[in-house]
């Protein structure tokens, strides 16, 4: 009689590591399209060769589908970093792409792939997530900005993860180039978002303030089987604790690698008047209009409605980046982060973002491979 064998201990919480106080990592998924008509391309194999040749800081690496590439900073100090990083790999990735006769293109979405020709990249897990999650893992063909920052310890991790969920409209609105989907207008400025949402581990990180309740909840979920590390969650922010941040994960990938710098300039100054500062202490009732926010951001972008949710008052989600802008302007400066600050000021003021360019270009030239073909120029620093 065959004996049975003991059942493996649940997975463990990894121990949260020292990071550097508001370092800064940026992650950017990237479309990968032919120049013939500017549809996706699985070209990353044949990419991730010619950049392994090249000395770069960060990583390149794949992601889910074959059409898409993922770059990353290594450890920064400041966005001016990211950006001096992130341009050293795009210049790299564009001398990659063009032997191949290809091309690079940011933004959320790519506008008329279609998701049933998208071949999964023969690696381990993602063929386990194509096996669990079936024909979503193909429509996961969508492109994001991960910005990692570094926390002092456990507990500070949680604390600012909550503080930041404040943000997340403004995160959404300001990197929102997700318009098109499978050759429409979705009317939402990121409807990137709504593929994430039909994941069944997404949505927001439970409400505890200490690591010693996070890693009892962490517990009980891996005791079910359903989850076995940090990464089967794809919450909007989480904690990486190999890494001592955490992960603000709502971001649309940016058109241009300065807007994607920019970004990582409000996230650190907004966690340095967090950490300074100590501007509020976050509540489980902020959550009570998290998913109307977020709806709103997604859909009207920097035109959207915000409701503030220590007051319940109702105003336009620019006045409160504007708002924002201001409060944390004093830590930007402080950070050489105060040009990342304009930036992301002028284009609130004006309702301009990423797909309100992609739609005006669309509305132009009538043709959405041109379209593309221009914002592959634009993400190799031309127009």
């Amino acid at each position: 009689m065959q004996q049975s064998q003991p059942p493996e201990p649940p997975p463990q919480l990894e121990p949260f590591q020292q990071s550097a106080a508001l370092s800064l990592g940026v992650e950017l998924e990237l479309q990968l399209v032919n120049t013939h008509d500017y549809d996706l391309a699985p070209y990353s194999d044949e990419m991730l060769r010619l950049m392994a040749k090249i000395p770069l800081p960060g990583s390149v690496v794949p992601e889910m589908t074959s059409s898409m590439i993922e770059i990353s900073t290594g450890v920064c100090h400041s966005s001016n970093e990211v950006l001096g990083q992130l341009a050293q790999i795009r210049d790299a990735l564009v001398r990659c792409a063009d032997k191949l006769n290809i091309a690079c293109v940011g933004g959320g979405t790519h506008p008329f792939q279609q998701w049933h020709e998208q071949r999964i990249y023969d690696r381990p897990r993602f063929r386990q997530l194509s096996e669990l999650y079936g024909y979503l893992s193909k429509q996961f063909t969508i492109f994001g900005q991960h910005v990692h920052v570094g926390c002092p310890d456990a507990d500070s991790a949680l604390l600012m993860l909550h503080r930041m969920s404040r943000y997340i409209p403004h995160f959404i609105a300001l990197s929102a180039s997700s318009p098109f989907v499978q050759g429409q207008d979705t009317q939402f400025d990121s409807a990137r978002l709504n593929s994430v949402f039909a994941f069944p581990m997404s949505g927001r990180a439970p409400f505890t303030l200490h690591w010693e309740e996070f890693a009892k909840w962490f517990a009980k979920s891996t005791r079910t089987g359903v989850v076995k590390s940090m990464k089967d969650f794809y919450w909007d922010i989480r904690p990486k604790p190999e890494y001592g941040t955490i992960e603000i994960r709502v971001f649309d990938t940016p058109l241009t690698v300065e807007r994607a710098a920019a970004l990582s300039g409000f996230v650190q100054s907004l966690a340095s008047w967090f950490l300074n500062d100590q501007p509020f202490v976050p509540q489980e009732d902020d959550y009570m209009v998290y998913t109307y926010n977020r709806f709103q951001a997604c859909r009207f972008g920097l035109e959207a409605v915000y409701v503030e949710p220590a007051t319940g008052e109702h105003l336009p989600l620019r006045e409160h980046i504007a708002l924002t802008l201001e409060q944390i302007a004093p830590h930007a400066q402080a950070l050489g982060a105060a040009g990342s600050i304009d930036m992301l000021r002028r284009s609130a003021e004006v309702a301009r973002n990423d797909s309100r360019w992609l739609r005006e270009t669309n509305a132009r030239e009538q043709l959405l491979a041109e379209m593309v073909r221009q914002a592959a120029e634009r993400f190799r620093g031309r127009g």
